[in-house]
């Protein structure tokens, strides 16, 4: 190849590096706040509920699929059943949601729910948020990851 050839090769070398550099700069700035709360229990904004939640094993592996047990109890403890919960989430920091559209996909009664389709495809920090309407009050809960 001539010399002539492998120039534009070099500039554009050159600028996907550059590209590169300040993308891992930008990233290395975006660490999540020290202060979270990453408590897998949460009073809902509302204060009228607290929702809880526990991914099958336990553990929150990234790139793999799984499901979660949603609790979700009024304040003083009693269940709750028949909610309507939708999920959503993503990257506070990387503006995206995330890459799978959860559900809640069976009542498991005495306020269990079973979520399907989570799924995390990189490590940071995650927020999800469970949007609920009961018969009492309609409220929401936002849990903090960092995986």
């Amino acid at each position: 190849m001539s010399a002539s050839r492998r120039f534009p090769i070099r500039i554009a070398g050159g600028i996907l590096a550059g590209a590169l550099a300040v993308a891992t700069a930008l990233h290395a700035t975006m660490a999540a706040p020290s202060d979270l709360d990453l408590s897998r229990t949460r009073v809902t904004a509302g204060g009228g509920y607290r929702m809880s939640f526990s991914p099958e094993g336990d553990s929150i592996r990234v790139g793999r699929m799984h499901s979660w047990r949603l609790h979700v109890e009024t304040v003083d403890g009693a269940p709750v059943d028949s909610a309507a919960i939708a999920v959503d989430g993503g990257m506070p920091q990387h503006g995206h949601g995330l890459p799978t559209q959860p559900r809640v996909t069976q009542a498991l009664g005495g306020g269990d729910y079973l979520v399907s389709g989570m799924k995390f495809n990189m490590g940071g920090w995650w927020v999800v948020t469970f949007r609920m309407q009961a018969a009492a009050a309609a409220d929401s809960v936002t849990f903090n990851l960092k995986l």
